[in-house]
């Protein structure tokens, strides 16, 4: 069975290309479960209700997050109220949200798991721990696992994906908008891909307007970033997942 797991949604530029083409990506790859990264699907910067809405309307059935989950406040109170928008599991544990989710299909149960990195990102709890502990809790009827990790650092994400090498289904990275190229199947069974890049305005930096980007690189002067405009790009991934709750194939998608 296929899953397709989109990178990062930013703004309405990657709002509007996911509209258009996950009809044509379903047709095709027929996933029983879409996953999306939405913490900048709100203008650039985090998550409102009625943007999750929309989304939910397109048909994706969870929304993974990150360090801008919060950009918002209407977030703080709405994301206790829907557990199909996740945020780290290893933030403390009085923040608000759930972290893991469970989608159940014909062909099994499907646990979805977001955790944060450490790396240039904050002092969040151990994702390395996290996970052991919450794999230790998913119920016995939990077939495959899928991992959403968000963090900065190239080595963390490696590090993390070979340290649960078959004792997930996938882990995919999110957080830096560029979709890489190292898309395998690791030695024990688990997909991996570093990043799954970005759904958002091709012509930018990050999704950011480009020119407000290099000037506060030229100046090192505080900047209010806008979201780009013009075409945008849809990046993500076709995970194949197998009988034995691990992956058979990983296909990187790159459309713009």
């Amino acid at each position: 069975m296929n899953v397709l797991m989109l990178g990062d949604i930013f703004g309405r530029p990657g709002r509007k290309m996911v509209a258009d083409l996950l009809p044509e990506l379903v047709e095709e790859y027929d996933p029983v479960l879409i996953v999306a990264n939405a913490e900048n699907a709100a203008g650039g910067f985090g998550l409102t209700r009625s943007v999750a809405e929309e989304l939910f309307d397109l048909g994706i059935h969870v929304l993974t997050s990150g360090n801008h989950i919060w950009d918002h406040k209407e977030m703080y109170t709405y994301i206790g109220e829907e557990p199909r928008i996740l945020r780290p599991a290893n933030y403390p544990p009085q923040v608000p949200g759930s972290s893991v989710y469970l989608h159940r299909c014909s062909e099994g149960v499907i646990a979805v798991v977001n955790l944060i990195g450490r790396v240039f990102m904050g002092d969040f709890d151990c994702p390395f721990r996290t996970a052991d502990e919450i794999l230790a809790s998913l119920p016995d009827e939990v077939t495959h696992v899928l991992v959403d990790f968000h963090g900065e650092a190239t080595s963390e994400k490696i590090a993390l994906a070979r340290y649960l090498d078959g004792r997930i289904s996938a882990l995919v990275g999110t957080h830096t908008h560029v979709l890489t190229a190292d898309e395998q199947i690791l030695p024990k069974g688990t997909a991996y891909i570093t990043d799954l890049g970005m759904c958002g305005p091709l012509h930018s930096v990050l999704g950011v307007e480009p020119d407000v980007v290099i000037n506060k690189f030229l100046t090192q002067l505080p900047a209010r970033f806008t979201a780009a405009k013009g075409p945008a790009c849809l990046c993500g991934v076709v995970i194949t997942l197998t009988k034995n709750g691990l992956a058979e194939g990983i296909l990187r998608l790159n459309v713009q």
